[in-house]
């Protein structure tokens, strides 16, 4: 079983940057790899980015490549989300997850974080 939490979320103007946390526990953090997933209002859950436990790769949606970087602390448990030059197409629900299964489906999730962002 894997909890993680996610923070950080809140508002901010177009352009702005923001950097959100996903905090693990329940099994060995470093062997895990974990998603980032946003979804808005009336839209579906789209993928943001993943990072490998190791931390030593990352793979991004079109969407945010090169405005987005995932990183990690296994020191912490923690994985974090930088997000800069934030769009009011950015703004959403943003969810962590892990669990990856070959299909791509993940079975653990966090509670959410809001993201707004002000135009």
């Amino acid at each position: 079983q894997v909890q993680l939490i996610e923070s950080g979320g809140g508002l901010v103007q177009a352009g702005g940057s923001l950097r959100l946390s996903c905090a693990a526990s329940g099994r060995t953090f470093s062997y895990l790899s974990i998603g980032w997933f946003r979804q808005a209002p009336g839209k579906e859950r789209d993928f943001v980015g993943r990072i490998a436990g190791s931390g030593s790769s990352t793979y991004y949606a079109d969407s945010v490549k090169g405005r987005f970087t995932i990183s990690r602390d296994n020191a912490k448990n923690t994985v974090y989300l930088q997000m800069n030059t934030l769009k009011p197409e950015d703004a959403a629900v943003y969810y962590c997850a892990t669990g990856r299964r070959p299909n791509g489906e993940y079975d653990y999730w966090g509670q959410g974080t809001q993201v707004t962002v002000s135009s």
